[in-house]
């Protein structure tokens, strides 16, 4: 028994210092929301130069998931988690120095590659260290981190607005502190970073590489001696063997075998879902709510903790979402979540289409966001990053996330620029039915093609998918 706590310990340990680089990705994400007005006003940003702030970072993003799968299959996944620990810690600390709003987009374009070498490679090295009755929670434990940084930072824009005002209200504004932290305030926010950044850093020091990329790369005994602190002797032996035999009847080593009959069909599956997740709405809300709920004639202060109230219900939820994953299923959690999502999409445009005219209160839209972000969270927000995780064959996994995580950033930076376009455009109305209807091709795909992984283990899951394209 006592054996057996150790190595589940053990799991949790690796998964924790993993998770950091989710904790990364949500504050570099979410913190942009409290600056955005700030910084549009100090610098005289226009609609299309705003969207540029926002989604510049995600164009990092995009080039840091294209190069951090084969990264991580050549030099390993460690690695690679250092790499985005340093890349987040100089775009934090280069946002706070910035002096010009385009040494500023630099900063967060650095910052962005940390959060797409993030994206890929934490999620994966928990799937490659976790036990397969347990692997949907602990890889959700990743999604968690995302959504404790969203709230971290929402929790940190909130704090130092209201700390800045003190400071403004006595006139301590000299000096890089009162700049920092006072009359240019959004400086601290995305400064802030740093701090985890290099927690992140410090920790990754100790904890081993993924046993299973070790096989790979015939580093066997070292492989094995981890998998003994996860598995114990007997199981450890039997998953080397597993991982060889596998690796052994694997007919191709690089990206091509992604386009075998059964891997193309999980390589369609992992970027459709990827894409479509992010025209669901749920980043334009974590990108630009603090607008919306001012455009609805809330104070800065009081959107900024709808915000906060927001990043609380992700965070809350997700833990749920960790408890339950593995025992409900994946496929089960997108049914009931997307489903709640089209219902609240529809109530929210109902509210902005006639919410003046039936003068209903702020908190209408308030309690419509907060369903909407608990069916979110519970379910694609929950299930894309095990998915994506679990899916593809060992030498290529982490090609095959890039791929699909390319398409998720593609789809994160689209939305992050046209999210003001089509709420000047569309209306805040059309805009979010128009996030309900993209709902369903999602639903669907779930539904015919995708089945379920809950319960097996990364090999199985393989010869699950050689199985389909051989019956293809």
């Amino acid at each position: 028994m006592g054996e057996r706590s150790n190595q589940l310990g053990f799991v949790i340990w690796l998964s924790l210092v993993a998770s950091l680089g989710g904790f990364l990705f949500g504050y570099d994400t979410a913190v942009i929301s409290g600056t955005v007005d700030q910084v549009s006003t100090q610098f005289s940003l226009t609609d299309i130069t705003k969207g540029w702030y926002v989604g510049c970072a995600l164009v990092g993003s995009i080039a840091g998931v294209i190069f951090a799968g084969s990264l991580s299959d050549r030099f390993g996944r460690k690695f690679v988690m250092l790499l985005s620990s340093i890349l987040f810690s100089v775009s934090g600390i280069g946002c706070m120095v910035s002096g010009s709003v385009n040494q500023l987009v630099i900063a967060r374009i650095v910052g962005g590659i940390g959060i797409g070498v993030a994206s890929v490679v934490s999620p994966l090295y928990i799937a490659e260290v976790s036990i397969p009755a347990i692997r949907g929670r602990l890889v959700s434990m990743y999604q968690l981190a995302i959504t404790i940084g969203f709230l971290g930072a929402y929790l940190a824009n909130f704090g130092l607005l209201k700390y800045s005002e003190i400071l403004v209200s006595r006139g301590a504004t000299g000096g890089l502190y009162g700049k920092f932290f006072g009359s240019e305030v959004w400086r601290g926010m995305l400064g802030m970073e740093s701090l985890p950044a290099l927690l992140f850093l410090v920790t990754l020091f100790f904890i081993p590489e993924s046993p299973r990329w070790l096989i790979v790369r015939q580093k066997e005994a070292k492989a094995t001696s981890i998998l003994k602190k996860i598995f114990g002797d007997r199981e450890a032996a039997n998953q080397v063997v597993n991982v060889k035999n596998l690796i052994a009847g694997e007919v191709a080593s690089d990206w091509k075998m992604l386009f075998q009959p059964g891997f193309r069909l999980a390589l369609f599956i992992g970027v459709a879902l990827a894409m479509l997740g992010q025209f669901m709405g749920v980043n334009a809300v974590l990108y630009y709510g603090p607008t919306i709920f001012r455009e609805t004639g809330l104070s800065s202060g009081d959107s900024l903790f709808y915000q906060v109230l927001v990043g609380l219900v992700n965070m809350l939820t997700t833990v749920l979402a960790l408890i339950i994953i593995d025992k409900v299923g994946r496929k089960k959690l997108v049914y009931w979540g997307v489903s709640g999502m089209i219902i609240t999409l529809v109530l929210i445009g109902i509210y902005f289409s006639a919410g003046d005219r039936l003068n209903l209160p702020h908190v209408f839209l308030l309690v419509f966001f907060l369903l909407y972000i608990f069916f979110c969270a519970i379910s694609i927000c929950a299930v894309i990053f095990v998915l994506l995780s679990e899916m593809y064959p060992v030498r290529v996994r982490g090609a095959a996330m890039s791929i699909a995580g390319l398409s998720l950033w593609i789809g994160t930076y689209l939305i992050g620029q046209l999210t003001p376009v089509m709420l000047a455009r569309l209306t805040p109305t059309g805009t979010f039915w128009l996030f309900a209807l993209m709902c369903i091709p999602y639903i669907l795909i779930v539904w015919k093609l995708l089945p379920e992984t809950a319960g097996k283990s990364l090999e199985e899951i393989e010869e699950m998918w050689l199985m389909k394209g051989k019956r293809n």
